[in-house]
């Protein structure tokens, strides 16, 4: 078991060079992956499942112990990521299918690995489980609202329906799995460890499945829907940070909201869009390639901040983000 576990590991650690790789392959072999697209709502429903599994009370208890912090960084997740999708939507007029797409990966709440990312880079992973938790259970609500709000001068947008999704690949499986763990208790703590290794093979698979499905748009386009979620990632990471600054979290509360903000539940989007925009594959594509920016730009900016645990002096405190 121990040597699966270290496998495990290894898989985690090295999570971004996974979806490289296979979004290389989905590239160039598109007919072997294509076909996973009918399976993302139902791969998503595992990895939410498996954060449901992974959640006690003592999450919650998170949000009681920082009410301040943990309220900062779901109204920052919520605010910062739609209004710089909006903004960025705007200054470059994009076409409106990558619009679509960049509002929707916009819209979503902070993803699970932001969790993982934030203990890299030896910040509060208590409060970003928290944020993460806390988001996501606002996300049946919040999510298609200020998608409504903010996309739907592009194009008719169901509300409602997209409220229904979401119920039913992240709710309702977070349910179950909270269930599940509270029934089962110490029981499932193995099945648990295997969940990492799940989440990154499903995600990769749902990466895989999208530039299969869209390798047409992304020949076309890829380059500039890059540049727009480089650009979405890095300003999200970067004004996370400020607003923490602002009402003067800790420095690890401000690297745990900075992460948390910028990394989004990009899954999510993929699912939303192929099922409410499937007549338009681009729309999954930003959410896809966020998936795989953010795992690389994330751990590189973990390994940076590992190095810099301490609260920055006073006169550091007016540089850049670090």
């Amino acid at each position: 078991m121990s040597a699966f576990l270290k496998f495990t590991q290894f898989v985690q650690k090295t999570f971004a060079i996974w979806v490289v790789l296979f979004a290389a392959l989905a590239m160039f072999f598109p007919d072997v992956f294509v076909w996973l697209k009918a399976y993302i709502p139902w791969m998503l429903g595992i990895i939410m499942l498996g954060m449901g599994m992974t959640m006690t009370l003592q999450d919650f208890k998170s949000v009681l112990q920082s009410p301040k912090a943990v309220m900062i960084g779901v109204l920052a997740q919520f605010i910062v990521m739609p209004g710089l999708a909006f903004f960025l939507c705007k200054l470059l007029q994009l076409p409106t299918e990558i619009a679509i797409g960049v509002i929707l990966v916009g819209c979503c709440p902070g993803g699970t690995a932001s969790n993982v990312i934030t203990y890299m880079a030896k910040g509060n992973t208590a409060l970003s489980v928290a944020c993460t938790s806390v988001s996501t259970l606002l996300a049946p609500v919040l999510t298609p609202a200020i998608f409504y709000l903010l996309a739907s001068q592009w194009i008719e947008i169901n509300a409602a329906s997209m409220l229904v999704s979401i119920l039913q690949v992240v709710l309702f499986p977070i349910i179950v799995g909270l269930m599940i763990r509270t029934v089962f208790k110490h029981r499932v703590d193995a099945y648990i460890q295997v969940m990492p290794l799940v989440s990154v093979v499903a995600i990769v698979a749902i990466v895989a499945a999208i530039i299969a499905g869209s390798r047409t748009q992304i020949l076309q386009s890829g380059l500039l829907i890059l540049g727009v979620v480089a650009l979405h990632n890095g300003l999200g990471y970067l004004l996370g940070f400020w607003a923490s600054r602002l009402f003067k979290l800790p420095y690890a509360d401000c690297k745990a909201v900075s992460i948390e903000v910028g990394m989004q539940n990009s899954g999510l989007g993929v699912a939303l869009a192929a099922t409410h925009f499937a007549a338009s594959p681009l729309t999954a594509v930003p959410s896809a390639i966020f998936s795989l920016w953010h795992n690389i730009s994330g751990p590189a900016l973990a390994t940076y901040w590992a190095a810099r645990t301490s609260e920055p002096k006073a006169s550091e405190q007016d540089k850049p983000v670090q």
